[in-house]
């Protein structure tokens, strides 16, 4: 682990002058020495998992992404794009979906990407015997993967979906194809996967837990080849931290810096910023069918704690405005977003009438949240425990703990459930509302999904399963809507705001890029 103390000095000067890429910092010589390019991005959290399947965080996502590829991807404009197929057909009322592989492409094992290895891999992460948060409705829907061919692959559906909530699902990490000779039924790869192969433009060469992931490139991609014969993932909790490795050159990407010092990073002719527009709502989820506190079971009592918040005031404190308070219970940016008529406006007098009349004066809750995972977050996660004590709420918290430990504190079936509310966010990974609202799908509580409020409502579930068939886009929208507002009524989150994703990266680099589904994208970069 690198040591930080220097680096956090560095913002105290008023000049730091950026060097080249690759060419500083502990642990550095060899990759200099060697003449190689180096590229090196500086992340808030540690990955709880590489395996595609099992993937729950954006942030790790992207990295995976580096390594494995999917048949659809999801471009910079948020619309899914061909990437392993080159095309698809959808039989009449969606009974089976046949999709064209491009030719030529190999595994960086040597390994074809043919049909079988396509119809494998997609067997795998369709199996229900492994947790797959971001399947959504594919595993339930999918009757069986065929390999056609050695160039196409069919889906024979047992529920025709709509055609957005196939393609969309098919970009994702999740249904990422892997080389057969990883993946092997019965072997431990099958049902873990911490060394994926796939076909993209990086090769995993090694993860040092809680430290950094060494990815180096693919010399036989089917694509263009990226500039950067090795990008370097460094795990660095602390946004202030990560912002001082760009400014000494010793890092040059990083996400997510301390948003109070945005306004100095956009003064210095040294580093870039790209603030990117993002689809992700942060939330406080609420356990619903708590045990430890069953008057969190109650609706009033859920809808006073969301009007016990002062979002603005958070917003524009402690977020510095790099976020937007809560409309809904998905961000503007999704297909199917629908603004509530009745937002949770700041009204503590509201707040705690409704406790009492609830019976629940005195409340006591136990708060979690993470740190370096979302913008600002633990800080952020004080002021609402702070705010609920105003209203007489008994916080207990909020604590905190590194991202691997919270994920499996977090993300458990009911029973296993050891806090009242814990902070999240949900950034769909294709911009349609059925990956947004399957946060709000009791078939989505873990161990399948991630949908940790444990929230169930009929009526609400009804609609979703009705979205997800319906070819008729604006019958969808309208029933995506009416759920919405349901939930929004139901509150089984503290709704907080839809962040936004600030990238830093020096000036001696070009082609940075980021997409609405707040991803970012360093394969394409190079020196400037």
């Amino acid at each position: 682990m690198r040591r930080a103390g220097w680096v956090l000095a560095l913002l105290a000067s008023a000049s730091v002058p950026l060097v080249a890429c690759g060419s500083v910092g502990p642990g550095r010589a060899l990759a200099a020495a060697a003449g190689s390019p180096v590229l090196r991005i500086a992340i808030g959290v540690d990955p709880d998992t590489l395996d595609p399947k099992r993937q729950t965080t954006t942030t790790v996502m992207n990295v995976v992404q580096m390594v494995v590829e999917s048949l659809a991807r999801v471009d910079q404009d948020g619309h899914v794009q061909p990437s392993l197929a080159t095309g698809w057909d959808e039989a009449p009322g969606g009974l089976s979906w046949t999709f064209t592989l491009r030719g030529g492409v190999r595994f960086s094992d040597g390994t074809p990407m043919d049909a079988a290895a396509v119809a494998g891999s997609l067997t795998r992460s369709l199996d229900p015997s492994g947790t797959c948060a971001e399947c959504g409705a594919l595993p339930g829907a999918v009757q069986r993967v065929e390999a056609v061919d050695a160039s196409h692959v069919r889906l024979v559906m047992a529920i025709p979906l709509a055609s957005d909530v196939v393609l969309g699902l098919l970009s994702l990490t999740a249904f990422g194809i892997l080389s057969p000779r990883t993946i092997l039924a019965g072997t431990p790869g099958y049902s873990l996967q911490e060394h994926p192969v796939g076909t993209g433009p990086y090769v995993l060469q090694e993860r040092v837990t809680g430290d950094h992931i060494t990815l180096v490139r693919n010399d036989g991609y089917w694509d263009e080849r990226p500039y950067y014969a090795r990008q370097v993932v460094d795990v660095v909790p602390d946004a202030a931290t990560r912002e001082a490795l760009v400014r000494s050159g010793e890092d040059q990407v990083a996400l997510m810096p301390p948003v109070g010092d945005l306004p100095a990073m956009r003064r210095d002719s040294n580093v870039k910023l790209l603030m990117a527009a993002g689809d992700r709502s942060v939330f406080f989820a609420i356990d619903t069918r708590d045990d430890r506190q069953p008057l969190l079971r109650k609706v009033q009592v859920r809808q006073a704690l969301n009007f016990a918040i002062n979002r603005d005031a958070i917003v524009q404190s402690t977020l510095v405005g790099a976020a937007e308070p809560a409309t809904s219970a998905m961000a503007p940016s999704v297909v199917g977003y629908c603004a509530q008529s009745d937002p949770y406006r700041y009204d503590p007098d509201r707040a705690r009438a409704m406790l009492r009349t609830a019976g629940a004066a005195g409340l006591t809750v136990t708060l979690i949240a993470p740190t370096g995972r979302y913008i600002q977050d633990f800080p952020a996660a004080q002021n609402v425990a702070g705010d609920l004590r105003a209203i007489g709420v008994d916080v207990r918290g909020p604590a905190t703990m590194d991202w691997p430990t919270y994920v499996r504190t977090t993300i458990v079936p009911p029973e296993n459930a050891t806090v009242d509310m814990h902070m999240l966010g949900w950034a769909p990974q294709y911009l349609d509302a059925s990956n947004a609202m399957q946060m709000f799908d009791p078939g989505q509580i873990p161990p399948r999904g991630v949908q940790t409020a444990y929230y169930g409502n009929p009526a609400v579930t009804a609609l979703l399963a009705k979205a997800q068939v319906e070819p008729d886009r604006e019958a969808r929208a309208q029933e995506y809507c009416d759920a919405q507002r349901q939930v929004w009524n139901d509150a089984p989150w503290i709704f907080l705001w839809t962040e936004k994703f600030p990238i830093v990266y020096s000036s001696r680099v070009v082609d940075v890029r980021s997409n609405p589904t707040e991803s970012f994208d360093t394969v394409h970069a190079r020196p400037a």
